[in-house]
């Protein structure tokens, strides 16, 4: 699966190249990650029968931020140094992405749900806010359907809740091959098993062929204050769906972030930020 991943995202920039001179709208861009500022703590903590990554910066209310699929916790480094100026922020690698172990049970929302909580008692936190962007999102709302006692509120960003939510015209998409790419040069750097992105890409694509699949009845019983979030140029989660979401959580806020797309972090980090703390403190 990787590997034909991998060879599309190759073949659809070969054939259609971005010159150097050609101005390409912010959307369409892929900023790399500023580098991570110093952390107050970093380390594994043993959950669920892997090493998960984590590191903590600043002190203040905490903020869980977690990535999306194939990405892993330095992509949030610009947030990371805005946020920890009045908050404690979390990041992590999700298992088997970036620096975290993997074991041989089925990747599931739910099982990484309870990788992140593990982690929260690890570090003695009893409630948190969390930022997700992507399956980070959708693993922020699996927290708030079963275990809303955890969270003070949730900035959900590019998250489905039915695999018809995603975007198809996202295979032909330059920007995402751009990122195919990248993860898999990222995973070959950080990884503690850098030749087995195909099959860490195998195992969770499984779990990408079925989940997620929440109804509507389900979505309506989160009533942890939430906000449903998509750039206005997301090439991978249809508007629609996004619309859906928020329409369905009791009391959800609807952001929309300008001219940007799934990487909205990367290419507005000021933007995206400030979006975060607007909506976490209250603003």
């Amino acid at each position: 699966m990787r590997a034909l991943w991998t060879a599309l995202a190759f073949a659809f920039l070969i054939l259609f190249p971005v010159s150097a001179s050609q101005a390409l709208e912010r959307w369409e861009t892929l900023p790399e990650p500023a580098p991570m500022p110093p952390a107050v703590e970093s380390g594994y903590a043993k959950v669920n029968g892997i090493d998960m990554y984590y590191a903590v910066y600043g002190s203040g209310d905490p903020i869980l931020l977690i990535h999306g699929g194939l990405g892993h916790a330095d992509i949030w480094a610009s947030q990371v140094a805005t946020l920890s100026k009045t908050h404690k922020v979390i990041v992590a690698d999700s298992r088997g992405h970036g620096r975290s172990t993997r074991n041989d049970q089925p990747f599931g929302y739910d099982l990484m749900a309870s990788d992140y909580l593990a982690l929260l008692d690890h570090l003695k936190i009893d409630k948190t806010a969390l930022v997700g962007w992507s399956d980070g999102g959708i693993i922020g709302l699996d927290i708030a359907m079963n275990h809303p006692e955890r969270l003070t509120k949730l900035y959900a960003q590019a998250a489905n809740v039915t695999t018809d939510g995603v975007d198809p015209g996202v295979l032909t998409n330059k920007t995402f091959a751009a990122y195919i790419l990248r993860s898999g040069r990222d995973y070959a750097r950080l990884s503690k098993t850098p030749g087995e992105y195909d099959a860490f890409v195998g195992q969770i694509s499984h779990m990408w062929e079925s989940q997620p699949a929440w109804t509507k009845e389900q979505l309506q019983k989160i009533t942890v204050p939430t906000a449903i979030v998509a750039g206005d140029h997301d090439e991978a989660i249809k508007r629609a769906h996004t619309e859906y979401i928020a329409s369905v959580i009791p009391g959800a806020k609807l952001i929309i972030l300008p001219d940007v797309s799934h990487f909205a972090m990367l290419q507005n980090p000021d933007g995206y930020s400030k979006s975060v703390l607007d909506f976490i403190d209250g603003k």
